[in-house]
């Protein structure tokens, strides 16, 4: 366990699981197995089920993924292929550690007299949690049917993978919408933004808490129209809480270029704070709750 002394972020070792490369059970190039537990066969058959998830990191924080002191699982695999990403190590689910179902819940329930004091919980994070979403979908009804307050951390992309009975176990959203234009959502993802706006009307009709989040990038999100056209859509929303719009950072770069990845960044500066506090009011100008 390590604690970085600034952000409040300690990192959790995982303490259970074989590290192993390759796509999570899914299974392709270098994958490291437990000889004595799983074939290939049974592998591919847990990861149907739920059974293991390839887990690419955890975080207890406080007051950063949702309400309290939380424990962020990071779940690798994601399908959006955003330029400013921080981990792109997730994005192909190459990295982290192999982890049972059983083995993560009881870590979880570790916490709950933490989570209980603080108003905290789960939050299940990535990557995109839906792309694992038979481990997620077992993970969040096995936490919440114990009494822990659970958060899904999404793009919205893989919504229609949540079934109704999953959204009974999740307890709140953090949502985030990368952009109000689908060129410029195409642009800085890869794919479209249509199924995060349908996936947030879906939401919202069942009333689940949500808090919004937009990343600024200057050259990229940060044009007054695309603010306004983002924040149209989240304004339709009632069940928005609060929307945090977060600046732009270099931090993920080095990674990129350890994975020998194009990045495309490295001349983007962080916006400025008046640019930052200009976004903020197109955002609070429909009524919303602004961070």
């Amino acid at each position: 366990m390590a604690n970085d002394g600034v952000s409040g972020i300690v990192t959790l070792e995982p303490e259970e699981g074989e590290r192993v490369r390759g796509a999570a059970a899914g299974l392709g190039v270098g994958l490291e197995l437990p000889d004595d537990e799983y074939s290939r066969a049974q592998l591919l058959e847990a990861r149907r089920t739920g059974e293991v998830a390839l887990v690419h990191s955890w975080e207890l924080v406080t007051a950063v993924d949702g309400p309290g002191t939380r424990l962020t699982v990071f779940l690798s695999g994601c399908p959006l292929r955003c330029l400013y990403c921080h981990n792109p190590d997730t994005m192909q689910m190459r990295t982290g550690t192999l982890e049972k179902i059983d083995d993560v819940v009881r870590k979880v329930k570790r916490y709950k007299r933490v989570f209980k004091s603080s108003g905290g919980g789960l939050t299940i994070s990535g990557g995109e949690p839906l792309f694992q979403i038979a481990f997620t979908r077992r993970l969040l009804k096995e936490v919440h049917d114990a009494g822990i307050h659970t958060c899904v951390d999404t793009s919205g992309f893989l919504g229609r993978n949540l079934r109704d009975e999953d959204l009974e176990n999740i307890d709140q959203f953090l949502l985030d919408v990368k952009s109000g234009d689908p060129d410029i959502y195409r642009k800085v993802t890869g794919r479209e933004l249509a199924p995060t706006i349908e996936f947030g009307d879906r939401i919202s009709k069942l009333n689940k808490k949500v808090w919004v989040r937009f990343v600024l990038v200057p050259g990229f999100t940060d044009d007054p129209d695309n603010v306004s056209k983002a924040a149209d859509i989240v304004a339709r929303w009632p069940n928005v809480e609060r929307v945090e719009v977060l600046p732009f950072h270099n931090m993920g770069a080095d990674k990129w270029h350890e994975l020998n990845m194009r990045y495309t960044l490295d001349d983007t500066k962080p916006p400025s704070d008046e640019l930052l506090n200009q976004t903020r009011d197109i955002f609070r100008s429909r009524g919303l709750q602004v961070f």
